[in-house]
């Protein structure tokens, strides 16, 4: 199995968290498997007490319960550190572009914590597998590593099996032709970071929840509610109630930051 291409280290990461949403929920476990360029990796595998209740539905998928982090440290307590074991690292994970990176993100700025997403490479395995195959973790496994996933759902076992499948889709796809919904055909599976991250971003998202999307132009419009495809800084000329009743609502965080940066980007160009 080839070495990744790499010009800085990847972070594949994974999460158990205390539920699906990115605004609320919290995380009670994060594993990170860090590759560097020579090809040795770095592992580290933290507890996290999320300063909520684990509904018990969850804890039933990850094994994890109120008990087991009573004793652990907050992300706040663990933030900075965890942020420095990241710097300059591109991050990789399964499912990562539309669950782990928000919701790491989330409790990043809930920590006041500075995590600059804009220089990195994201690389989503999922997204990869798919495209091309359309299954779970668990037969992504079975299919490009011929191994059974054990202990599914521990987050360690996860993270790992997702960089075996990772390393797998590499040499599976290396010289395969892909053709897009569009007709365009090209070999999107290289061992190169920035073509995987751009192959692996399938939204157009602006924000990381996907309220905020660029359209056709590259313009920023809302994905939701009664704005549907209008231009964000437009909405926010006309209505500037519309700012407030978002920074005021149950949104991410990071989409408040981003709808803050369109607003203060939008005052300076007419300045």
């Amino acid at each position: 199995m080839q070495l990744l291409n790499l010009k800085r280290p990847i972070a594949f990461f994974d999460l158990e968290t205390t539920g699906v949403n990115v605004a609320s929920d919290r995380i009670v476990e994060i594993a990170i498997v860090k590759i560097m360029p020579d090809g040795s990796k770095e592992c580290k595998d933290k507890r996290i007490n999320p300063g909520i209740p684990i509904p018990l539905e969850s804890s039933l998928v990850h094994g994890i319960y109120d008990k087991d982090v009573a004793d652990a440290p907050t992300f706040k307590a663990i933030g900075k550190s965890l942020a420095e074991f990241l710097k300059d690292c591109d991050l990789g994970g399964y499912n990562s572009n539309k669950f782990d990176i928000p919701l790491l993100m989330e409790e990043f700025l809930r920590a006041e914590i500075e995590f600059n997403l804009e220089d990195r490479n994201c690389v989503d395995v999922q997204n990869i597998f798919h495209q091309m195959e359309q299954r779970t973790l668990k037969a992504a496994y079975q299919f490009y590593c011929g191994k059974e996933l054990i202990n599914a759902h521990s987050a360690l076992a996860d993270i790992e099996a997702t960089y075996e499948v990772f390393l797998a889709q590499i040499d599976r796809y290396k010289d395969k032709e892909f053709t897009d919904k569009a007709g365009n055909k090209s070999i999107p599976v290289v061992n190169d970071m920035k073509a995987l991250n751009d192959f692996t971003k399938v939204t157009k998202n602006v924000d990381l929840a996907g309220r905020i999307v660029y359209n056709d132009k590259g313009v920023e419009v809302f994905n939701f509610g009664k704005h549907t495809g209008k231009p964000v800084a437009e909405v926010l000329k006309a209505e500037p109630s519309y700012y407030a009743w978002m920074q005021q609502g149950d949104f991410p965080l990071y989409t408040k930051k981003v709808l803050t940066r369109i607003k203060l980007k939008n005052l300076n160009t007419k300045e």
